[in-house]
């Protein structure tokens, strides 16, 4: 994408195309300090958007984000808006919240997630992994589509997703492991890491007659956030690659905070890219995902079961 690749840090993708959220709204769900989202927030403050709401489960680590950001760009008014993914009365309210602040959203990126957790059940009764990183997303942007829609044609979806995805398929005949049975982290961190890519299709399909562009990125192997914090071992990915999938999985070489945003915001501004909506991106390029990442039958089945799960239809 325009000599941008796995080197690139975020600002140089903000200097190039910034002016294109000058005045805007923007939404970044996992906003905290230290992590990807906060980072992605910093970048995009010093393109002047107008309004930068930040979501996550903790205001105190989302402080010093908004403060940074008054200072970068004192026009800019900055948010904060309280989320628990894995509650979907939480994830309600955020979105009354969201948009009791602002009518439009140019930029939604669901950002937030959680990796190779222990198991445990959402408020909901759902796998927690697939609860965060997929069905609490899939709700709060059913809720927020109409700000979506009000900003217009151009306006955009960036769901992070991740490389991971291929360590497993959705598993729709068994997608909350037999109630714990069956899990492994890593199988559920690459479920729904597929379910963001599968996600992804099926926004692109439906709001394409809207003009309403939709991406997933993956931001590389980005060692010290705080998604790491069950590992750095995270056990054999390898294994549990050839198991689920029949392919080997490889590991990536690390990037730096400033590198592991750059694609989330090549997904978010690049005009180059208004013809590849739906597409899943890695170091700033588009990608070709494995097909089960990328079936729009699947992709429908998906959004019928996010659907049912959520109790809300878009």
């Amino acid at each position: 994408m325009s000599g941008f690749d796995f080197d690139t840090e975020g600002k140089s993708v903000v200097e190039r195309w910034g002016s294109l959220v000058e005045g805007k709204v923007a939404v970044i769900t996992g906003a905290s300090e230290g992590g990807l989202g906060g980072a992605t927030a910093f970048a995009l403050a010093s393109a002047r958007p107008s309004h930068l709401v930040l979501l996550a489960r903790t205001e105190s680590k989302v402080r010093n984000v908004i403060s940074s950001i008054k200072e970068i760009s004192p026009g800019t008014q900055p948010a904060f808006v309280h989320i628990e993914l894995d509650d979907l009365d939480s994830v309600r309210r955020a979105a009354a919240d969201v948009l009791s602040i602002t009518s439009k959203i140019d930029v939604l990126i669901n950002n937030a997630g959680v990796m190779a957790i222990p198991w445990s059940k959402s408020k909901n009764g759902l796998e927690k992994t697939l609860g965060i990183n997929h069905l609490g997303h899939f709700l709060l942007t059913k809720l927020l589509m109409p700000s979506i829609l009000a900003a217009g044609p151009g306006s955009r979806i960036v769901n992070v997703t991740s490389a991971a995805y291929r360590l497993a398929p959705f598993f729709f005949d068994d997608w909350n492991f037999s109630d714990g049975q069956t899990y492994h982290p890593l199988s559920a961190y690459g479920q729904s890491k597929t379910a963001n890519i599968l996600f992804t299709v099926g926004l692109a399909q439906r709001y394409k007659k809207h003009g309403i562009l939709s991406y997933a990125a993956h931001p590389g192997y980005v060692p010290g956030t705080s998604l790491f914090s069950h590992g750095p071992d995270l056990g054999p990915m390898d294994e549990v690659s050839r198991r689920n999938t029949g392919f080997p999985f490889g590991r990536e070489p690390p990037k730096s905070l400033e590198q592991g945003i750059s694609t989330t915001l090549v997904a978010a501004l690049s005009p180059e890219l208004t013809d590849a909506s739906g597409a899943y991106m890695e170091d700033c390029q588009v990608c070709e995902a494995r097909e089960y990442a990328r079936d729009p039958v699947l992709a429908d089945r998906l959004w019928s079961l996010s659907e049912e799960l959520s109790g809300e239809s878009f």
